[in-house]
């Protein structure tokens, strides 16, 4: 059998992240929040006061990107970077009032992007969703790490 990529997993979660994001983005917009930085809008609302290198890894990016994106959030006025009082050689970001303002309303817009998302879905149907997608998140994550084993294990021999 062929393979059906109108029909396949990536094409149509492709589609929906998609337009999630930009139905996201069009929402706020005028809080000068750009795609990608969200996530690390939330993080930085319930963990305040991160080490970059801390940053990073719970959000599972590069350094180097992560870096990009508070320069550009420092610039829009969104987070500031503070040195530690305990260790001066370490800076720890943080939002500003404009940077909780805009958490606030991205918070807003994924509610409501999330009431829309499911309108037309039973609660049933909805925690069903929610269980399979858990679901085919942890066996992807289980074959993220079976495949970067075998990789290093490959590249050992």
């Amino acid at each position: 059998m062929e393979f059906d990529y109108v029909n396949a997993l990536t094409h149509i979660m492709g589609h929906v992240m998609k337009l999630h994001r930009h139905n996201l983005d069009l929402l706020i917009q005028k809080y000068d929040v750009y795609p990608g930085q969200p996530p690390l809008l939330m993080r930085l609302y319930r963990h305040g006061g991160m080490m970059q290198k801390d940053l990073a890894r719970s959000m599972n990016v590069q350094p180097a990107t992560l870096t990009v994106m508070i320069n550009r959030m420092e610039k829009s006025g969104l987070v500031t970077r503070q040195a530690d009082p305990n260790d001066q050689r370490v800076s720890r970001v943080y939002l500003t009032e404009k940077g909780k303002v805009a958490t606030r309303a991205v918070k807003e817009a994924l509610q409501l992007l999330e009431t829309r998302c499911f309108e037309n879905f039973t609660d049933e149907e909805t925690a069903l969703l929610r269980n399979m997608l858990t679901r085919l998140h942890t066996d992807l994550e289980a074959f993220q790490l079976e495949y970067s084993e075998k990789r290093s294990g490959d590249a050992q021999e």
